[in-house]
């Protein structure tokens, strides 16, 4: 699948990009306990668009600019009117 046609709301995608971008990590604190996780952003790209891609804990140290990632099973959410990649519990993250 290419990058322009992601839409909101899209589930069980598989995409394919370059890291162009990565965000400084930063601390969130779940909704659901007492727990802090560790989340940052990456822009991947490929020769149709880019998107964000959302990293999370030990995803973040995997992922480093021009790095080629694929993600597996990913699913579109729109967060403060921008879409973005999620990998997701069920989704896979590779980096070749």
């Amino acid at each position: 699948m290419e990058i322009k046609d992601l839409r909101n709301g899209m589930k069980r995608v598989t995409v394919e990009g370059t890291v162009k971008e990565k965000a400084e990590t930063r601390e969130v604190r779940s909704r659901f306990g007492d727990k802090t996780y560790n989340v940052a952003t990456a822009i991947i790209s490929d020769e149709t668009g880019s998107i964000k891609l959302t990293l999370w804990n030990e995803q973040i140290d995997q992922v480093n600019v021009n790095d080629k990632v694929k993600v597996e099973n990913g699913y579109i959410t729109s967060f403060r009117g921008e879409i973005q990649l999620n990998v997701g519990k069920y989704g896979v993250l590779t980096v070749e």
